[in-house]
């Protein structure tokens, strides 16, 4: 993977591949690929999760959970990463009546402060989803994960975009992220791309090209400054062949960005004049 031109760092599951690697190997894998670390992302599997992580009603289990999360806080300081992604999976429910949901958010809020408690210097953030493997996820919008970190009330406490996520959620991906930008707690971009109806992970601007492109726009006006990160699931496909198809049509989509007429763009936006943009794009 580090081999694909234009690659400029990794992001890994934590602890799933450092647990993978065993001691002293992620050093040497790191040393190898020449790439640095710039976040972990955490993945809480097993059936000891699977009623939640930070929402457990099982409290040693919940203990386990922030427990690990705030591992990944010190292995990122460790290695120079400054950004844990939070992606609660089990923190949910099923069936009507099933939690209180006062309890579950208060529950989430307090685990959420603990970590970003453990290292101010480590952003956080929490990647929402709607659904899946939950019914309902607690954090489920940009609109929830907002509202999260108003209440979290860290600096270092924000959001991570997933594009399928977002879609998923019934949101516009551009929109979402204009929104995390405006109040400073867009941390992290999982690029991707699907039909919107479930998560699944197609190659970058495959389905919404337009979409894609308008959100590269935001991300560059609202000075976005974190990682591009490639949530894409090559099942079928070689990851590494992937990989590279992804970042030639990043490369694609920015050099497009590049010839947009930016006052003409604007001028129309302000019109909202949606025949005069699309010329805008065509042109470019």
């Amino acid at each position: 993977m580090a081999a694909v031109p234009g690659l400029s760092a990794l992001e890994l599951n934590y602890p799933q591949h450092v647990v993978e690697l065993g001691a002293g190997e992620l050093d040497q894998l790191l040393a190898e690929t020449g790439l640095p670390l710039t976040a972990l992302n955490l993945r809480f599997e097993g059936r000891r999760f699977a009623h939640g992580a930070f929402t457990s009603p099982d409290k040693k289990g919940r203990e386990e959970a922030i427990g690990i999360a705030c591992e990944a806080v010190d292995l990122a300081a460790r290695y120079g990463a400054d950004h844990v992604v939070l992606w609660m999976a089990d923190d949910g429910w099923d069936y009507p009546f099933q939690p209180d949901y006062g309890t579950l958010w208060d529950d989430e809020i307090d685990g959420f402060r603990r970590v970003a408690d453990r290292n101010s210097s480590i952003r956080v953030s929490v990647e929402y989803k709607p659904f899946d493997p939950r019914r309902f996820s607690l954090i489920r919008s940009m609109g929830d994960a907002l509202l999260a970190a108003n209440e979290v009330d860290r600096e270092n406490f924000g959001v991570t975009l997933d594009v399928c996520h977002s879609y998923t959620a019934g949101e516009h991906p551009p929109a979402a992220a204009a929104t995390a930008l405006r109040r400073g707690k867009l941390f992290g971009v999982h690029l991707n791309d699907g039909y919107g109806t479930a998560d699944d992970g197609l190659m970058i601007g495959v389905v919404h090209e337009r979409d894609t492109l308008e959100l590269l726009h935001v991300l560059r006006v609202g000075d976005y400054d974190g990682t591009l990160y490639f949530d894409t699931f090559p099942i079928r496909e070689d990851p590494a062949t992937e990989l590279q198809a992804n970042i030639a049509e990043l490369e694609r989509l920015e050099a497009v960005l590049d010839q947009i007429d930016q006052r003409a763009l604007r001028k129309a936006q302000d019109e909202q004049d949606a025949i005069a943009i699309s010329r805008v794009l065509a042109r470019a």
